[in-house]
């Protein structure tokens, strides 16, 4: 086991770093965060802050000499940064897995391979593999970009040949998968936590609402059946167990008529639908990260209260400065505010969140909704022309 006192190396520092590094210092760990933005909200808060590229040798090198382990807070960490620190510490997930959940391509292939319910899909990397991609998997349906899409960036729902093209044409022709558009009936997802023992500890599954591609919001315990959660556990547990991964983990699942799942997506680590477990679970997403990371045993896992999770994004910042009318959102004695310390709002951008916690999820659901319809109303009374730009 690698115990506090000791150092902990974090390659990106957005807000899941920062979320980390929270939980990693309060259990008396230091903390590296390695991400070449000067005013990243993870280095904000960590021990120290290397302020360089992820595949920079001398910042790698430095990380290597004085981390015990090292992680990572998102899947676009350069898979070979991850092996070259490997020879010189403990790096939790490996970058086998990481590299297969960072590629689309990588990641359908596997999971279909392996067995796992997926959308029928078809990869493109060429006009023509486009147009093959058309006639098989057929119309509507979406394009998605293979590598770095996120936050329904990087996708396009296309509905004929010619709008196909267009799109392939605005992604820069870059190697995509055509996937068939699916009848939802809800999202869910599954976060867990495997130790390099195998052991393994999931936490309570997620319904999840999207709003322009971006998650708006995560409710648990999710409203679909006992039978469907209980699927969507054991599909997510053997994914981490056929990657033979290590760290915490996220499914992502669409649930279709009859309660059939298919896989989503996965993520190589904490995941935005997870962030109810820091006001609402025994253990956070970030403390099971950590003590995935040091071989520490994995907290338990359940639920204490219905929690509500919507995010706050950069929309609903005043258009002439200053903060959202938080007082207003703080009057609920039951509602937790996480702020990400971002300095510059946008639209879309994910600038922190709140949890609403109730005896019910019902309650939970109308005290959020209710925050939610203040902010939203205050941010709307700025005109389109005093709106910030993207």
């Amino acid at each position: 086991m690698i115990l506090p006192g000791k150092t902990l190396g974090l390659l990106g520092g957005g807000q899941l770093g920062r979320m980390f590094t929270v939980a990693a210092r309060t259990m008396g760990y230091h903390v590296i965060v390695l991400d070449p933005d000067p005013e990243s909200p993870a280095g904000e808060l960590a021990t120290d802050h290397v302020c360089a590229e992820y595949q920079d040798p001398s910042a790698l090198e430095y990380l290597a000499n004085r981390c015990a382990a090292i992680t990572t807070e998102f899947e676009n960490v350069p898979a070979a940064a991850l092996d070259q620190l490997a020879f010189s510490c403990v790096v939790r997930p490996g970058a086998k897995a990481v590299s297969i959940t960072q590629d689309r391509i990588r990641e359908k292939a596997f999971l279909q391979e392996s067995g796992f319910p997926v959308a029928q899909f078809a990869v493109v990397r060429s006009a023509a593999e486009l147009e093959a991609a058309l006639a098989r998997i057929g119309l509507p349906a979406l394009l998605k970009v293979s590598r770095f899409g996120y936050d329904g960036k990087g996708q396009a729902r296309v509905s004929e040949r010619a709008g196909a093209r267009a799109a392939w044409d605005l992604m820069g022709h870059e190697p995509c998968v055509l996937e068939e558009l699916l009848d939802l009936k809800a999202e869910v997802s599954v976060v867990l936590a495997r130790g390099a023992d195998g052991a393994m500890a999931t936490f309570p599954v997620a319904e999840n609402e999207h709003r322009h591609g971006i998650l708006d919001l995560s409710m648990a315990p999710a409203r679909v059946s006992t039978a469907v959660q209980r699927e969507a556990v054991v599909l997510a547990q053997a994914i981490a167990e056929r990657l033979e991964y290590v760290g915490v983990l996220a499914v992502e699942f669409f649930v279709l008529a009859g309660g059939r799942l298919t896989v989503n997506e996965i993520a190589p680590r904490p995941h935005n639908s997870g962030h109810y477990t820091l006001d609402a679970c025994v253990t956070s997403q970030f403390e099971q990260q950590v003590r995935a990371l040091c071989g520490l045993p994995l907290g338990p896992t359940r639920l204490l209260a219905a929690a509500v999770m919507v995010n706050l994004l950069g929309d609903l910042w005043p258009a002439t400065g200053g903060e959202p009318d938080w007082g207003a959102a703080l009057h609920d004695p039951c509602l937790k505010l996480h702020l990400y310390g971002k300095r510059k709002p946008r639209p879309g951008r994910k600038m922190g969140h709140y949890t609403c916690l109730g005896e019910t999820l019902d309650q939970a659901l109308a005290a959020a909704m209710s925050v939610r319809g203040i902010l939203r109303s205050q941010a709307s009374r700025a005109t389109p022309d005093e709106r910030p730009s993207s």
